[in-house]
Formats: C-alpha cells, sequence, structure tokens
C-alpha cells in the first residue's frame, strides 16, 4: 500500500489530505504536525481547527481508516513513500528581502529532517507557496544529505480558494505538476499523477518542469489580485463621477475576453496569499534586475492599501470627521464568507485605523473566535505566517474592543456599521430593527456591496457603499482622496 505523508497540518495540507484519503482508499494517508494543540484538534469530534464546507464530514468519514493525524513526524516522514511539504513560508521581516522575500527557515528544516530519517528512496512534494527555483535549494540540500538514498523532488502548486477548497479539490480547473526533465523525474510525476488521476480527468492533470509550475502558483495569484485592484481602481473613480461599479464590472465582464470573476468591488483583497505572492514576485523580478516588472505588480498592492485606507477616512470624515469615543460595528472580520481564515483580511487595517482615531469597535463574525481577532489586531504585520506556537503566547487585549455573538449586539447604541466580510446573513438583517437601536444620524459603510442601498436609505441610514453614487450626506462632506 502506497504511504502518503503531508508534514502542516494547516489550511492546506489538512483539506488536500483529506480529499486525497476520500478519493484514494488504498492509500494510507498521514498528516503530521509538531503542534500538539492542532493535531488534537483534528482528532476531535467537536470542531476542527480550521472551518471549510464539507470538510468535517469527510475527515469523519475517512478518519481512523485511512486518513490519520499524528504529531509523530519522523516516524512517518520515515515510512512514506511520498511526503508532501506544506509548512509555513512567511515573508521575512529582517534581513536580505526583509518585507518581499519568502522565509524558507521552516522549508529547509523540513527538508533536513526527512534527509535524516530517510533510509528509503522518496518523492518530495512543494505543496507550500514558495519562490521560483526553491525546489533547486531544497535539492541540494536533500542530495548533499542523502546517503545514498534517490529523493525526486516535485512542485505542486495548491489553486484552492478559501470557502470553495473542498469543491475546488473534488473538481479542479487544473493540478500542476512540476518535475525534473530527467527518467527518475518524469517516473516521479507519473506516481504523483497516478495519485489524482483516482478522480481528476487525465487532460486537467498539467505537467511542466519545476521553475514553470513554482512561477505559474505565483503569476495565478498575482493575476487574479491585479483584476481585484483593477476593478477597485475604477470603484473610487465611479464614486468621484456618479458612475455604479456593479454595472460597470457587468457590462466589462460580459466580453469573453475578460470574464466576470474577481470583478466584485471591495474594501481589498486578504487571505494567505495574494500579497505574500506578490512580494515574492516582486522580489524576483528586483534580484533579477527587472526593476520596471517589479514596479507594475507593486502597485497591486498599493491600490489595495489604499482602498483600506480611503475606507476609513470615508467613514471618519463622514461622521463629522471623528469617532473617538463612539462605537462603532464591525460586521465581519474573516476575509471572505465561507471561512474563519483571516489572514491578511482588510478588517485588520480597517479595525486598527478606527481603533487610531479612538473608536471603540464591537466585533461580530460568525466564524471567527474573540481569541483570534484579538490576536490579529495586536500582533506585527506578517507575524500571522508562523507557526501558531511561535507566535505570541497572549497577545495584549485591545480594550476599546468588544467580541460580541450577534449582528444586532454589534450595532445596538452604534454610531456607524461597517461590513467587512460577505457573510449572506448581513444581507438578511432586520435593518429597520438595527436603525431603531443606533445612535442618530446611523451610517452604514458597506465595504462589500451587500446591502440594498436605497432600501436602507428610505428607513433613514446614511449609507455609503463601495463604487456607488454617494449618498447627498457624504457628497457635501470634503472629498476623500
Amino acid at each position: 500500500m502506497v504511504k502518503i505523508c503531508c508534514i502542516g497540518a494547516g489550511y492546506v495540507g489538512g483539506p488536500t489530505m483529506a480529499v486525497i484519503a476520500l478519493k484514494c482508499p488504498l492509500i494510507e494517508v498521514f498528516v503530521v504536525d509538531i503542534s500538539v494543540a492542532r493535531i488534537t484538534a483534528w482528532n476531535s469530534t467537536d470542531q476542527l481547527p480550521i472551518y471549510e464546507p464539507g470538510l468535517e464530514e469527510i475527515v469523519k468519514q475517512c478518519r481512523g481508516k485511512n486518513l490519520f493525524f499524528s504529531t509523530d513526524v519522523e516516524r512517518h516522514v520515515f515510512e512514506a513513500d511520498i511526503v508532501f511539504v506544506s509548512v509555513n513560508t512567511p515573508t521575512k521581516t529582517r534581513g536580505l528581502g526583509a518585507g518581499k522575500a519568502a522565509d524558507l527557515t521552516y522549508w529547509e528544516s523540513a527538508a533536513r529532517m526527512i534527509a535524516d530519517v530517510s533510509k528509503s528512496n522518496k518523492i518530495v512534494v512543494e505543496k507550500s507557496t514558495v519562490p521560483v527555483k526553491t525546489a533547486e535549494a531544497i535539492e541540494k540540500i536533500l542530495t548533499h544529505n542523502s546517503k545514498g538514498i534517490n529523493f525526486q523532488i516535485l512542485s505542486n502548486p495548491e489553486f484552492l480558494a478559501e470557502g470553495t477548497a473542498i469543491e475546488d479539490l473534488f473538481r479542479p480547473d487544473r493540478v500542476l505538476i512540476g518535475g525534473r526533465e530527467t527518467p527518475d523525474g518524469q517516473k516521479a510525476i507519473q506516481a504523483l499523477k497516478a495519485v489524482y488521476a483516482n478522480w481528476v480527468p487525465e487532460d486537467r492533470i498539467l505537467t511542466t518542469n519545476l521553475w514553470s509550475a513554482e512561477l505559474s502558483k505565483l503569476a495565478a495569484n498575482a493575476f487574479l489580485a491585479q483584476r481585484i485592484s483593477s476593478i477597485n481602481a475604477m470603484s473610487a473613480l465611479c464614486e468621484a463621477t456618479g458612475a455604479d461599479v456593479s454595472q460597470v464590472s457587468h457590462a466589462v465582464g460580459t466580453d469573453t475576453r475578460i470574464g466576470p470573476k474577481f470583478l466584485n468591488a471591495s474594501v481589498g483583497f486578504g487571505g494567505s496569499c495574494f500579497q505574500k505572492d506578490i512580494l515574492n514576485l516582486v522580489y524576483i523580478c528586483e534580484c533579477n534586475g527587472l526593476i520596471e516588472v517589479a514596479n507594475y505588480w507593486k502597485q497591486v498592492i498599493k491600490v489595495n492599501d489604499y482602498k483600506k485606507s480611503r475606507f476609513v477616512n470615508r467613514a471618519v470624515s463622514s461622521m463629522f470627521n471623528t469617532v473617538s469615543g463612539k462605537k462603532i460595528a464591525v460586521l465581519g472580520f474573516a476575509f471572505k464568507k465561507d471561512t474563519g481564515d483571516t489572514r491578511e483580511t482588510p478588517a485588520i487595517d480597517v479595525c486598527k485605523g478606527l481603533l487610531g482615531d479612538k473608536a471603540r469597535l464591537s466585533i461580530y463574525d460568525p466564524q471567527v473566535t474573540e481569541d483570534q481577532i484579538q490576536r490579529d489586531l495586536s500582533m506585527n504585520k506578517f507575524d500571522w505566517d508562523h507557526p501558531v506556537h511561535l507566535q505570541p503566547m497572549s497577545p495584549t487585549s485591545v480594550k476599546q474592543v468588544s467580541v460580541v455573538r450577534d449582528a444586532y449586539t454589534a450595532t445596538k447604541d452604534a454610531h456607524g456599521v461597517c461590513i467587512l466580510t460577505e457573510w449572506d446573513e448581513f444581507k438578511n438583517l432586520d435593518y429597520q430593527k438595527v436603525y431603531d437601536n443606533m445612535q442618530k444620524p446611523a451610517f452604514v459603510f458597506d465595504g462589500r456591496n451587500v446591502v440594498d442601498v436605497e432600501k436602507l436609505r428610505e428607513i433613514g441610514f446614511v449609507v455609503f457603499s463601495i463604487g456607488k453614487p454617494l449618498d447627498p450626506w457624504i457628497k457635501d462632506m470634503p472629498a476623500v482622496a
């Protein structure tokens, strides 16, 4: 029986291995991690460490049969035929490439451990998002410590979207496998291809060389983020001219050369990959002397940062140019709906901006815990991408922040409401009830375009919605750059 071991029980490793176990009942799958708390959660009958629609059912169906979660990392690496590496690759915060380059400390540590414990030939698969040429560096570490063992390195980047990760794994647009163009390299590619072929049509399994696979992942995320920043840039112009960004994006998206996806204007993109991958791309371009190319991709992030700060400025300026001491309800903290993931969520920067103006925040998100929200608001940038046991153990709680259990509690006695995640329940709130229990004038700042603007204005709200014609109240305020 083929044995697969995945190092790293996070957002990528957990769901990917669960689906492989489900679709390949003749393969034993072990997910390992040094975090005892994380593995305990994966083995619990109560709540998994991550929320993803459909994941819990798969784990319960396969766990204990051919899917196992363990902290005995070395043993399962020793026994495995294929080792997936899905460890953190945070952005460096100091030293060469700080603020842009990926920190490969955890990857290198994993590679050295694999070399140290292995007694048989292995296929080592890059699953983490890594810079181009990482495979080459890992290959050197494994080869120089191989003791005669043959290691084949493959790049198999993930293209999962959180909230739809299980569906993405069941029916992927493509599975990409990159390897060496040698007989052993091609043999390794075919071995991994055979795993996916249990449920993925062969024409959707693409094979390339190592560098193309690594760069394709960065390029895909950069292109998607670029689309979001493009429509977000247009949304600012829509507000200035009276155009409606929803109508503009629909008109643009009906062009078959462009298509409608990723053209929803918002307060900004988030998630673990977009910003990190673009920064990585920028650094690689700079290292290769491609300064104009680097500057082009930097602008995608600049527009994203601009959207977040502009949203805060719009809220503050609309509310008589101060939110000091005012209660502001924040609806949604995850970076998108149907996930509890808060990595790089725009809500962090928006909340910090409001707190900087001394607002009191009452936050509600149906999937994000109070501990996670307090942690996010007190951590330094990029700290989130280190393993939990290396993050600050007891983040200082932000005193002006309360985390509540429902939207009506969050909005009671609030001066303004900021909608920062597009959870479906926020579309269907009883906004008359919300209005009746708020301070007047009552403001709604919709960062996800989920509310019926005209209906809310009829109730009495002053409404700002991204890229929509401005409320007369806001029109009379000083312009926000």
